[in-house]
């Protein structure tokens, strides 16, 4: 009777333990039929013209007690044409790589994961940070690279709608410009860089306003200030953007829910290479986890060549 007893305590124990741990998959089916200028047309599943790029992941959280959390994510990018996976980095799980804790002090999050900079843009960019983003399309430096391997990252709790976060990549972890042997060139080690990336975010009400900076060592920072402010069923958004690389500029656009649907175009122009972006596109919802939509991105080059066209027709699935 005892040894039942025991035996019997020890599994609601450990049922205890299991109901404070949860455990989650997740991930996004996303196939588009799209047209490039001078290209054939082509279904894609985690290109350009797709909302976003098809994936899969499994992320978790435990309770350890006096409002502390230990959390993890993995994720990869996948392709629906093929099956292919280790898209977004070429690692399997090259999408996220992390883990945290967090609590009353907020957030610590180590490992491989959307940086700082990417996280300020989307607080107030139109479309959700859809692939077809005009302003990823003109300006996709600014941001950094959008995910930071070896990151160790900060995020501050929640105060009044303000939030920071301080992203640092340790220089024996940031190995820039190696590259490999070849027939004609030996290979090159490459020189350690520390980066930072870092953005400050204000979302409150209809408002949303952000910084985003990251800088490695040695090299020049990108920097990008956006907001957007919603009124009734309209939101209109832009930004001032410093993208090292990949010049500088501004965005200017606006979303409407029109019934179903919602619009967005949105305009991204590089002032010193003399080009404008363009993007419009149309969401209809399908269900709570589904959507179609239909995307139109012009690709300006300026002076240097002819402009890029590119039409998405697709559908999106959540789950």
């Amino acid at each position: 009777m005892k040894k039942t007893l025991i035996a019997l305590a020890a599994v609601a124990a450990t049922g205890a333990a299991f109901a404070q741990s949860s455990v989650t998959l997740y991930g996004v089916a996303d196939a588009s039929i799209v047209k490039t200028t001078d290209k054939s047309t082509v279904l894609s599943s985690s290109g350009v013209m797709n909302n976003g790029t098809s994936r899969w992941g499994v992320r978790g959280s435990e309770d350890l007690g006096g409002g502390l959390k230990a959390g993890f994510n993995f994720e990869d990018g996948l392709s629906l044409n093929t099956g292919a996976s280790n898209l977004s980095g070429g690692n399997y799980f090259s999408r996220a790589a992390w883990m945290n804790l967090s609590g009353g002090f907020g957030e610590l999050r180590l490992g491989r994961t959307l940086n700082p900079s990417f996280y300020s843009v989307a607080a107030w960019e139109l479309t959700g940070t859809a692939n077809y983003s005009a302003v990823m399309s003109q300006f996709g430096g600014v941001t950094g690279g959008v995910r930071n391997s070896s990151q160790v990252a900060y995020t501050t709790p929640n105060m009044g709608g303000f939030s920071a976060t301080l992203g640092y990549i340790m220089k024996g972890n940031n190995i820039v410009g190696a590259t490999a042997a070849t027939a004609t060139t030996p290979a090159v080690a490459g020189v350690e860089r520390a980066k930072v990336d870092l953005n400050a975010i204000y979302r409150n009400g209809p408002v949303a306003v952000s910084l985003g900076y990251n800088k490695t060592q040695d090299q020049e920072k990108n920097v990008a200030l956006g907001a957007s402010y919603k009124v009734g069923p309209a939101t209109i958004a832009g930004s001032v953007i410093d993208a090292s690389g990949k010049g500088k500029g501004f965005t200017i656009g606006a979303g409407m829910q029109a019934g179903p649907v919602y619009l967005v175009v949105d305009v991204a122009r590089d002032t010193d290479y003399k080009d404008t972006d363009l993007l419009l596109e149309a969401k209809y919802p399908l269900s709570k986890r589904t959507f179609a939509y239909a995307a139109f991105l012009r690709d300006g080059k300026g002076k240097t060549a002819m402009n890029v066209n590119n039409v998405g027709l697709g559908i999106r699935h959540n789950f």
